[in-house]
């Protein structure tokens, strides 16, 4: 591909983000950048919420792990849509009703500090780790495309990745990155519909002719009922559905674009369209899983070693100039579209959860506050890329379910709990329960086959570190009336 043409696309991108962040940062208080002074439009939300949960996990990796395990990943997709509606009819009317910044204020109300750090403390602990993989993905697709070519080492190109981010969401924060989500959710889905058509023109494929190819393909396997396998249906359906409540409905970064809505109507309406559209756009990105290794197949192309590099392989070295651009458009989308989000939303839970900074500092002191946590987040993000980058060694889709399988796990135990039962629980201990959970639950999986009769754990640990949470909190617990 054409180096010169590729960094001016990027930096007319960059431009053009840089003038959403001057528009929507003028005259803001200080509560515009954790709220957005509650005013989003539910569909801009929406749209935007796409490219935020798709990342470049999706963008890359989910065609790619086609190879390996076909279409299965559908089977989690389709359980999404029982955790949406969970989120939609029980946590946003929650969240409303408190009328919350950080969701982490109702385990303060329900059962008291030190629940409540902790619930906080592991959104952050999951969040870093989970969304520095997701930019580490992306970020070593452009050093392989733009930066080796210049001789500019990756340390260098993450540190450029990351303050790109930092200089155009510092003053705005979320009413920014409502609208920016929206624009790079726009680049992603051009980036895989025009590769989409250039491999069915490549091939020869009329659009039905490429709908039968793609069905009768082996790789198009939806469905696994083997119950000892970890991609079982009914293993990844439920997996899917907690996964969803606890990555988006108990997660600050997905949960903030909400709150930004006018009501909690137009943050229903909001889930309700995000969530169709999202199983939608996951077909498409298997389907164009499908077609790379049709084209790779049909043109001799030798397969490279990781799944994670099949899509960025073909973009940059066979398919045309102009596909080639897009696709390098689409995935700095997907970097800057997940990356943007989170570290607003990590600043927000750190300034209201651990800092009280509504209730410990002046208003003028509160934002040289915020800034100051912004920018430490950004240093960290950077640092522990480079820890993933040297530890790298899996399809990175699967190293970010596997993170959240375990540091979700207490979240899920904790507002279980407190949604579901009346009971009060020594506060003190709660930090310990958290600790102990997934050490449980990683225990339990690794011992699995022999204790099962070969039953593997796959994404649905989840399920079990949070029921592992329950158990412990339980233990913790006595009745309590007046907390009903």
């Amino acid at each position: 591909m054409d180096i010169t043409l590729i960094l001016a696309v990027i930096g007319g991108y960059f431009l053009l983000l840089f003038s959403i962040s001057w528009f929507t940062s003028r005259k803001v208080s200080s509560e515009t950048f954790f709220t957005g002074d509650r005013q989003s439009p539910w569909f801009l939300v929406a749209f935007g919420m796409i490219g935020a949960s798709l990342s470049g996990v999706t963008f890359i990796s989910v065609p790619g792990e086609v190879g390996n395990s076909y279409f299965y990943y559908f089977q989690l997709v389709l359980g999404y849509t029982l955790g949406y509606a969970v989120i939609a009819k029980v946590l946003l009317p929650l969240y409303y009703r408190l009328n919350l910044v950080s969701i982490y204020g109702y385990l303060e109300d329900r059962f008291g500090f030190w629940s409540y750090k902790t619930g906080a403390f592991f959104f952050i602990l999951s969040r870093t780790l989970g969304s520095s993989i997701r930019v580490f993905l992306v970020a070593s697709v452009l050093q392989l495309i733009l930066f080796d070519a210049w001789g500019i080492p990756f340390w260098v190109s993450v540190l450029m990745t990351v303050t790109l981010i930092w200089l155009y969401t510092h003053r705005g924060g979320i009413k920014t990155v409502v609208w920016t989500d929206t624009l790079q959710t726009l680049f992603m889905l051009v980036a895989v519909f025009v590769s989409i058509w250039l491999v069915k023109t490549e091939l020869g494929y009329g659009f039905g002719e490429m709908v039968d190819a793609v069905a009768s393909h082996p790789y198009s396997t939806v469905f696994n009922w083997n119950w000892q396998e970890s991609t079982n249906f009914f293993k990844q359906f439920f997996a899917g559905a907690f996964i969803v409540i606890v990555m988006t409905g108990l997660d600050q970064d997905m949960m903030q674009k909400n709150l930004t809505c006018k009501s909690l109507k137009d943050a229903q309406k909001n889930m309700f369209w995000f969530t169709n559209i999202l199983v939608a756009v996951n077909l498409v990105f298997l389907t164009l899983g499908v077609l790379l290794y049709l084209y790779a197949e049909a043109r001799g192309i030798e397969l490279p070693s990781r799944s994670d590099d099949l899509y960025p392989f073909l973009a940059s070295t066979h398919f045309s100039t102009f596909a080639g651009v897009v696709f390098v458009l689409g995935i700095t989308a997907a970097a800057y579209s997940s990356a943007d989000s989170t570290l607003t939303a990590l600043t927000t839970s750190f300034c209201y959860d651990f800092l009280q900074i509504q209730k410990k500092y002046k208003v003028a002191k509160q934002v040289s506050v915020r800034k100051q946590v912004h920018l430490g987040f950004t240093a960290l993000m950077f640092i522990v890329i480079l820890v993933v980058e040297w530890l790298n060694d899996q399809s990175v889709i699967n190293a970010v379910f596997l993170i959240a399988g375990y540091t979700y796990g207490p979240l899920l135990g904790l507002y279980s709990f407190g949604l579901f039962t009346s009971r009060a629980v020594r506060d003190q201990w709660v930090p310990v329960a958290s600790v102990i959970a997934p050490v449980l639950a990683f225990l339990v999986s690794l011992n699995s086959e022999a204790l099962f009769n070969g039953y593997r754990f796959g994404f649905e640990i989840l399920i079990l570190n949070g029921g592992f949470m329950f158990l412990g909190l339980y233990l913790l617990s006595w009745r309590n009336q007046s907390k009903a």
